[in-house]
């Protein structure tokens, strides 16, 4: 675990290089989770940048620096759940050109449609953990459910991908 103390003070006094560096310690996981939540990678840069500006502007309001990464990732779920909605066509009706791929490698295309077909909570639950490593506890706190929901939704939702993917005898 981190340590943000000094930064989270250096960033809350002004410091913009402060900022920077509390930053670099999570831009990757941010943009894999609004990457596999949105499925656009113009939509999850946008929403990203969207996320580093509000936390950069109340960065005073953050009261324990240790929980950065946790605030940051709540910041980002809000930002993801209100671009979800502002979306015109039903998810399962996006672009087919939209490239997923871009920062990671499915073996299969099975894979990458079955992950595709989930629910935009269930990406983003999903993503978080397998992707980005998160526990149930972290998750729990950015998404603001319960930990022993997040571990249920979680088994849910790898049963049912594994049952996608299993070929019928």
């Amino acid at each position: 675990m981190n340590d943000y103390s000094e930064d989270v003070r250096l960033a809350r006094e002004g410091s913009t290089e402060a900022f920077a560096r509390l930053y670099a310690t999570v831009y990757e996981d941010l943009y894999h989770i609004a990457l596999y939540s949105l499925r656009s990678p113009h939509d999850a840069a946008d929403t990203v940048s969207d996320t580093v500006l509000d936390a950069f502007c109340s960065i005073k309001k953050l009261r324990s620096p240790e929980k950065f990464r946790s605030w940051i990732m709540t910041i980002l779920a809000a930002k993801i759940k209100r671009k979800q909605r502002s979306y015109f066509e039903p998810a399962d009706e996006l672009n087919e050109n939209t490239d997923l791929t871009e920062s990671f490698d499915f073996e299969s295309v099975e894979l990458r449609e079955a992950v595709e077909n989930l629910d935009t909570e269930s990406r983003l639950l999903l993503s978080m953990s397998v992707l980005e490593g998160y526990s149930s506890d972290e998750i729990s706190q950015v998404c603001g459910i319960k930990p022993s929901t997040v571990r249920s939704r979680l088994t849910r939702i790898k049963q049912k991908l594994r049952l996608e993917l299993t070929p019928e005898l």
